[in-house]
Parts: structure tokens; C-alpha cells; sequence
């Protein structure tokens, strides 16, 4: 039997989206603000702050855009339910066209209309995949999706931090290790795409990698021209 993608893999696009949005945003801050040579201890408070409250901002905004996105797709699928009721010929006659655009000849595609007039939930939700494009929402998405995005913000996006954490105030190195956990932690969630979409994981990576590379590299070069100039 074939194996098709169930459970938290569903939600990739937030798991994604998330962490290297963490990963960017924090390891921006901490480059930002050792190019204006802040303390460390400033550091780790507006690295954690970000953290946190980015995070939640995130997960708030996928929340909302979520819940908005499924309520539409009721309202949608409750004027499908109306029309399916009220002008059941002029929706077969929409079914049947949908049937002639996939290949099929006149007679099949009346045929095919015909059947799929005869069970009205399937009726529906042909109409809601093929001539609205829009797929059901599955139960408490919204809240998965705004869940997924908030932990692997914050757990993708501490990473950049952890040298501030563990290493002593004189360790000259603490922005390249950050930079090299921040790299690493890129590189591996672009490249785990790759069990989703099959896309090689290399490019996956090196794409995530350079993307996130240039924002931190503009942000550094930011705070640092800011604390010159001040």
C-alpha cells in the first residue's frame, strides 16, 4: 500500500517557515548587535527577547491567517450547499465542464456529471477542489499550524545564542561559533525538506543557507555602521 505524508510532516510549510524565520531574525539580532558592540549581556536580552516575542507574533499571525482561510472555506462551502439546492442544472452543467477540461468527450463527461450529481456532499466538495480550488481544512489546523510555527521558531532560533550563553564574556569567537550554529541549523532544516518534497537536499540547503547568510550579513554590517556613526 502506498505511504502518503500524515501527522506533524503535514505542516512543514509552518515547521519551515518557523524555524529559519527564527534562525534569521535572532541570528541578526546577535550579529547586529556585536557589530555595534553591545555587551554580551544585551545581547542575550534582546536575542531572547526577539525570541519569544517574535515567535508569538508569528505563531499569532498563522493563527489568524489560518482561521480566516477556514472560515472562508466554509462560507464558500455553505454557498456551494445553497446552489447545489437552488440551481442544481446550472451546476451539473459546471461539473460537466470541469470533466471536458480533464479530457473527457461530451457523452463521458455527462455521464461522470451525472453520477457525481447523485451524492451531494461528493457533489460539493468536487465543486470546492476543482472549480474553487480550495481543499477542506482539516480539524483544529489553525492551532496546529500556529503551534508547529511557534516551537520551531524557538527552537531553531535559540541556536545563534547558545555561544553567548556558554562561552565567557572575553571569547573573541562567539560570533563565529554563533554564525557557524546559526549556518549549520539553516543548511539542516533546508536540506530536511527533502523528505517532503523530494527536492534535492543539497540545493534545498545551500538555498536556506545563502538566504539567511545575507540577512545577517546586512545586519551586521547595519549595527556596525550605526555604532561608527553614533
Amino acid at each position: 500500500m502506498e505511504k502518503h505524508l500524515t501527522g506533524f510532516v503535514t505542516y512543514i510549510k509552518d515547521i519551515v517557515y518557523g524555524a529559519n524565520d527564527g534562525i534569521i531574525t535572532t541570528f541578526a539580532i546577535v550579529a547586529g548587535s556585536f557589530g555595534a558592540n553591545l555587551t554580551p549581556k544585551v545581547i542575550l536580552v534582546l536575542g531572547f527577547a526577539n525570541l519569544l516575542a517574535d515567535g508569538f507574533s508569528m505563531a499569532a499571525s498563522n493563527f489568524l491567517g489560518s482561521k480566516s482561510g477556514n472560515a472562508l472555506f466554509r462560507q464558500e462551502e455553505k454557498r456551494e450547499y445553497d446552489e447545489v439546492k437552488n440551481y442544481p442544472d446550472k451546476e451539473k452543467e459546471e461539473i460537466r465542464e470541469i470533466f471536458i477540461k480533464f479530457g473527457f468527450d461530451n457523452q463521458q463527461a455527462q455521464e461522470l456529471a451525472n453520477l457525481t450529481s447523485n451524492n451531494e456532499n461528493f457533489w460539493v466538495d468536487f465543486m470546492m477542489r476543482y472549480e474553487l480550488k480550495m481543499n477542506p481544512p482539516s480539524a483544529g489546523s489553525e492551532w496546529n499550524s500556529a503551534l508547529a510555527t511557534f516551537i520551531s521558531f524557538v527552537l531553531a532560533g535559540s541556536l545563534p545564542i547558545l555561544p553567548f550563553i556558554f562561552l565567557s564574556a572575553s571569547d573573541a569567537n562567539r560570533l563565529l561559533y554563533s554564525a557557524i550554529a546559526a549556518g549549520v541549523s539553516l543548511f539542516t532544516v533546508g536540506a530536511a525538506r527533502y523528505f517532503v518534497t523530494r527536492v534535492n537536499w543539497l540545493v534545498s540547503g545551500l538555498e536556506m543557507l545563502l538566504i539567511g547568510g545575507i540577512a545577517a550579513g546586512v545586519s551586521y554590517l547595519v549595527g556596525h555602521l550605526i555604532s561608527a556613526i553614533i
